[in-house]
């Protein structure tokens, strides 16, 4: 039962992390181009990979792994809202800001996650 409250408890808090980010950098930066959940998803893979990085080698509790990486980063990363997003720039038109999103998105998560390792080994 830990790790199920672990995992949920986890996924309430970076769902709602999620939300507050992409609202208010929507509201901040009005554009087409989807930057809310752009920085989310680079954030979410830098965050991944600093605290898995981190958890394993401290042999940390698996409990920990749960509620930060499966739980917060669970909720918190939108890739399949990044999928959608593409998706209808799209079908309105803005295949080169739909490619763009990709790269960027692919790129900036890969280095991200590279960063949080670096980080997490110092």
């Amino acid at each position: 039962m830990p790790k199920l409250l672990a995992v949920m408890l986890g996924a309430a808090l970076g769902g709602l992390a999620r939300y507050l980010t992409v609202s208010m950098l929507t509201e901040r930066f009005a554009s087409r181009f989807p930057w809310g959940t752009f920085t989310v998803n680079v954030t979410g893979c830098f965050l991944i990979g600093l605290i898995s990085t981190f958890l394993a080698e401290r042999s940390a509790s698996p409990v920990w792994g749960l509620f930060l990486v499966t739980g917060i980063l669970g909720g918190y990363t939108t890739f399949s809202a990044f999928g959608w997003e593409t998706v209808q720039l799209s079908r309105q038109g803005e295949h080169w800001l739909a490619l763009g999103n990709v790269l960027a998105s692919a790129t900036a998560g890969y280095a991200s996650v590279w960063l949080g390792v670096w980080i997490a080994r110092r």
